[in-house]
């Protein structure tokens, strides 16, 4: 599958499905190429039905559907990818589980660990956090050098993640990310599809 990683809409669990899936198809017809569904709290039955009626609506418009942690759910529902952080199941494991053809993205937040992502095999890596964040109030954000410096260490699409916001995502654009991922930018905008508009590249 050939990706495009130019915006990367991570969702927000706190959406009640019928919303979720108005707010993704609007944020798609903007622009959005790429969509993760991240449930961190949710039990196994609302991220499958989060899961199933997103990836039937993604399909519709040929969209990637990636798959935060669960590798469960995403084998569940035939999903696109799957997205891991350090803490999570390691890519060497998950890459004896899941098909050839499923799309493996890490975050990352370091240049060794940006390189050992590489090494074993991620199609993608996410970099952050570009600025403070409440998705993720633990995050450390990183310097405009240090994203550079992770991204410029890997040969594989590299997306900016991390408070990215229609204030502030200008200033990554001298980084050629291959991407930017957003939340709140569009989850909670009035307008999800001009939300998209924008922040598209």
């Amino acid at each position: 599958m050939n990706v495009n990683y130019n915006l990367y809409l991570v969702t927000d669990e706190r959406t009640p499905i019928g919303e979720l899936l108005s707010i993704v198809e609007e944020a798609v017809q903007g622009g959005v190429t790429i969509v993760q569904l991240r449930e961190k709290n949710s039990d196994g039955l609302t991220f499958y039905k989060k899961a199933k009626h997103l990836k039937a609506l993604l399909k519709s418009y040929q969209v990637p559907l990636i798959i935060n942690d669960r590798v469960d759910i995403a084998l569940a529902v035939g999903a696109d990818g799957i997205h891991v952080g350090q803490d999570d199941i390691p890519l060497s494991a998950l890459k004896r589980i899941v098909p050839k053809s499923m799309i493996i993205g890490v975050s990352t937040q370091t240049i060794e660990q940006a390189q050992l992502a590489e090494k074993i095999g991620a199609d993608y890596i996410g970099i952050g956090s570009a600025f403070p964040t409440k998705t993720k109030q633990d995050a450390t954000v990183l310097s405009m050098e240090t994203l550079k410096a992770i991204k410029d260490s890997v040969n594989i699409p590299a997306v900016a993640i991390g408070g990215i916001t229609l204030d502030n995502f200008h200033q990554l654009k001298e980084i050629n990310f291959s991407g930017i991922a957003v939340v709140s930018a569009i989850m909670k905008a009035k307008n999800p599809k001009e939300a998209a508009k924008k922040l598209f590249q």
